[in-house]
């Protein structure tokens, strides 16, 4: 691996990382305080197992993004979607964060969920774009896709029972 794929991944993993400490921002304070109040389904994992798996995915995030911004584009289509593609996978990080801010924040559970249905489909759509430049970089986000399907189950659940 040449240093300049590593400059890009350090590069992509300070991004990630600092969309991640921006949502857990939000995110922290509320855990003992608000959270622990609500009502939740019995399939609500424990606290913490969250701080590893963001961990992993943000990690997964940080690959993909070296990946596609690496990657050889050798025609018009490859650029275009290289292009769409990052712009799904920019929006879903903002999307991402608003659903801390909703969610954490400011204590809106249904606009919470709302948001994770958007960022849903951003990360559908990047993983999309991605798989058509490098079937890896999009693999690697399915583990991502399948988080945020079942914290939307978990998200529709606590609205419903709170």
């Amino acid at each position: 691996m040449n240093s300049s794929i590593i400059s890009i991944f350090l590069i992509s993993l300070v991004f990630c990382y600092s969309v991640a400490a921006i949502g857990s921002a939000f995110t922290i304070p509320s855990i003992t305080l608000w959270y622990a109040t609500l009502t939740k389904p019995w399939f609500t994992p424990p606290n913490w197992i969250f701080a590893p798996v963001w961990t992993i995915l943000y990690t997964c995030m940080a690959i993909a993004l070296t990946l596609i911004w690496t990657a050889k584009t050798r025609n018009a289509a490859s650029r275009k979607a290289r292009r769409e593609g990052l712009v799904y996978f920019f929006i879903q990080l903002v999307l991402n964060v608003i659903w801390s801010i909703l969610f954490f924040g400011a204590h809106q559970i249904g606009r919470a969920f709302l948001v994770l249905i958007a960022l849903w489909l951003m990360i559908y759509l990047a993983i999309e774009k991605f798989h058509a430049i490098r079937k890896t970089a999009g693999y690697i986000l399915f583990p991502y896709l399948a988080w945020v399907s079942f914290a939307a189950i978990l998200n529709l659940s606590i609205v419903m029972l709170n």
